[in-house]
């Protein structure tokens, strides 16, 4: 029987690797995934926010911000970074219709608007 993965000894692991090299962007982006999934949403907004100043270009970097920030509910500001995660190149609109960090966003015009907008034409 395997034993479980232990998510604090990963989180500490990678907050020690952060704080030798304070700009790693692989695991500022690793430690915002682990603190969201474990309900330390603000730590991991923490984490997007740091990683959208090192990696402005980086359209999964701003939809990231944009789920953080829907999950505390920082809804203009969620909608901003989910827009610039699309002009970015950010294309998934399959997954963005069914991310339950984004509920909070999916009855407002704006969110339909982006979702046209990456709707395949046919």
């Amino acid at each position: 029987m395997s034993k479980p993965p232990d998510h604090e000894f990963e989180i500490k692991f990678f907050e020690t690797v952060l704080k030798r090299d304070r700009d790693y962007t692989a695991v500022i982006e690793l430690l915002g995934g682990l603190y969201t999934k474990h309900g330390r949403v603000a730590d991991g907004l923490r984490m997007d926010r740091r990683l959208v100043r090192l990696q402005p270009q980086n359209a999964t970097a701003h939809y990231n911000l944009a789920c953080s920030l829907a999950l505390v509910k920082r809804t203009s500001a969620a909608l901003r970074s989910l827009r610039q995660a699309v002009e970015l190149g950010y294309r998934d609109f399959d997954w963005m219709q069914e991310d339950p960090d984004l509920e909070g966003l999916k009855e407002h015009p704006e969110f339909a608007a982006l979702i046209d907008q990456l709707k395949p034409q046919s």
